[in-house]
């Protein structure tokens, strides 16, 4: 299982980037070239969640990416560093107003954000195959995955 971590600090102008490695690392991991354009607009849609949810609460710790080539997939984590809901940081920040996806720390329970924020994770549950949201008082991971094509059956 070979694993690459990308850490970028919160700054829109860095999603690009993180896109560009994520296509890379699928291709070489085996994912179908006809899958590359959903890897990079997932990776891209989840870095800009991060970015904004790190500047929104003023976080200046990195997004980190992890991509991972295990044996019949290609996995791709992002993870930011906002504490979710119910945690104790985002308790002692002030009162939560967050929508099921969303960890806003506004008190209108569908603001903006936290539609644009729903948004974003329709979008990328759209794009993968598999897709996994966890939030706690660390932060957040969206962790999404591809077939590579070691775990295609047999023609």
């Amino acid at each position: 299982m070979a694993t690459v971590e990308l850490r970028f600090s919160a700054q829109p102008e860095h999603v690009r980037t993180a896109r560009l490695v994520a296509a890379a690392v699928a291709r070489r991991a085996g994912v179908d070239e006809a899958l590359l354009d959903e890897v990079r607009l997932a990776v891209g849609e989840a870095c800009s969640r991060a970015v904004g949810l790190h500047r929104g609460h003023g976080i200046t710790a990195p997004v980190t990416v992890v991509l991972t080539d295990e044996e019949k997939a290609f996995s791709i984590e992002v993870g930011d560093e906002v504490p979710g809901p119910g945690s104790e940081a985002a308790t002692a920040a002030g009162p939560s107003g967050a929508t099921p996806g969303g960890r806003s720390g506004s008190m209108s329970t569908e603001s903006d954000g936290d539609a644009e924020d729903e948004m974003g994770l329709a979008v990328i549950s759209g794009l993968v195959d598999d897709m996994e949201v966890r939030s706690g008082a660390d932060g957040g991971v969206i962790r999404m995955s591809w077939p590579t094509k070691s775990a295609a059956p047999p023609s």
